[in-house]
């Protein structure tokens, strides 16, 4: 090979400050909302960097060109950088994701929130119980806030129990937390839980087409599904909640956008009753607290 040829093959030297540029550029041309932004991330990461070493080391070669330019086309093309770099921060940890399980938002801190909101004192031996557990990242968090309890999630998937025990591990909760294959409550007859959440599949599904190319070609549709009305896993859901949610418990459930009346207006049947709403820091109510109707 010539070296003429021998160059053609190879990725183009850059510093980190023409790399940073240069991918924001390629980025912003592929619509991707905060490209700088997303290109810092992806470059910190290929190259191992702090944030302040970015800026201290900004005129060094990189060491990973043809790392960081393969991962800035991915992003170009829709993938969301946690899925490019396998994980997510959520909450005050770091977790696992994998293609089996939802990219955790930060939305869903609403509910790490709202039990905490009814739950103060954090010695408190809690049995806890995760519906569609995916990657672990609300059960795991409510059990590193809540040292005496104890969890249970539940998943259809195998491969998201898996990512679910990893996640554990790394948070050092693997010898209170449990998984267990399952669709909803089956198996769980007779078993009561102080506190029991979900962040269940909840898009009508005409309009999962419409979803953002990171959430509609990325996270699984399995967790995206709500039926033709979003309201389908709401239903399988309290249809049993009352056997399971302890006499002083609650039901922690996350909505989406608009869904509190539709959600709410289902928990009479259910012999539950909506005692508290909880908003999201856009102001949209994201997670309804149930308890018994007495």
């Amino acid at each position: 090979m010539t070296a003429t040829a021998k160059a053609k093959t190879t990725a183009p030297a850059h510093t980190i400050r023409a790399a940073l540029r240069d991918a924001a550029a390629r980025l912003k041309a592929a619509g991707v909302a905060t490209p700088m932004l997303d290109a810092k991330l992806l470059l910190r990461a290929s190259e191992g960097l702090g944030a302040a070493a970015l800026i201290a080391e900004e005129e060094r070669l990189l060491k990973h060109s043809a790392r960081f330019l393969t991962w800035i086309e991915r992003r170009a093309a829709g993938e969301p950088v946690s899925r490019i770099l396998g994980s997510r921060g959520f909450w005050k940890h770091d977790f696992l994701i994998s293609p089996s399980v939802l990219d955790p938002r930060s939305d869903t801190e609403t509910l790490v929130e709202a039990v905490l909101a009814a739950f103060p004192d954090r010695s408190e031996p809690l049995l806890i119980l995760d519906l569609g557990v995916g990657s672990g990242c609300i059960l795991l968090s409510l059990l590193a806030e809540y040292v005496s309890a104890h969890g249970l999630g539940v998943d259809v998937s195998a491969d998201a129990l898996d990512i679910a025990a990893q996640n554990a591990a790394a948070l050092d909760v693997s010898d209170r937390y449990e998984g267990r294959e399952g669709d909803w409550w089956a198996g769980l007859e007779h078993d009561r839980f102080d506190v029991i959440v979900s962040n269940p599949p909840y898009i009508p599904q005409a309009e999962i087409a419409g979803l953002a190319r990171e959430v509609r070609d990325h996270d699984p549709a399995l967790a995206l599904d709500g039926g033709v009305d979003g309201l389908d896993a709401y239903r399988a859901i309290l249809a049993h909640a009352s056997e399971h949610v302890a006499p002083r418990g609650r039901l922690f459930l996350e909505l989406g956008h608009g869904q509190a009346a539709a959600v709410a207006a289902l928990a009479p049947a259910a012999r539950l009753q909506v005692v508290t709403q909880h908003r999201d820091l856009s102001g949209t109510v994201r997670c309804l607290g149930l308890a018994h109707a007495y």
